[in-house]
């Protein structure tokens, strides 16, 4: 995959792209270690997530990114599970479990 810049992120997780959201994500830029390889992750992640109407997104509550399981779906919290022991990444559920934080 080539390189993913901010914009392109921001779009491709379903964000028009305006000065707000470009301040959100540079918050949880600063607030995400490893970013630059972790945003093609959270792409591959996003597209896996899609069918069950899940998806990952900028976290109005805080500078994180952040995993919704829409349909509370055993299934999706099992692929998030894999996906965040595969590569590493530290999650905090939130929102009744309904959420997951990349912190």
């Amino acid at each position: 995959m080539g390189k993913i810049t901010d914009d392109a992120l921001l779009v491709q997780l379903g964000y028009t792209v305006t000065n707000g959201t470009r301040e959100m994500l540079k918050n949880i830029i600063k607030n995400t270690r490893g970013y630059e390889e972790l945003k093609s992750r959270l792409l591959s992640l996003q597209k896996k997530l899609e069918p069950y109407g899940s998806f990952v997104g900028l976290s109005s509550s805080g500078n994180f990114f952040k995993i919704k399981n829409e349909n509370n779906s055993e299934e999706v919290y099992s692929l998030i599970e894999s996906w965040s022991k595969k590569y590493k990444v530290n999650l905090v559920k939130a929102n009744g479990g309904k959420a997951y934080y990349i912190k």
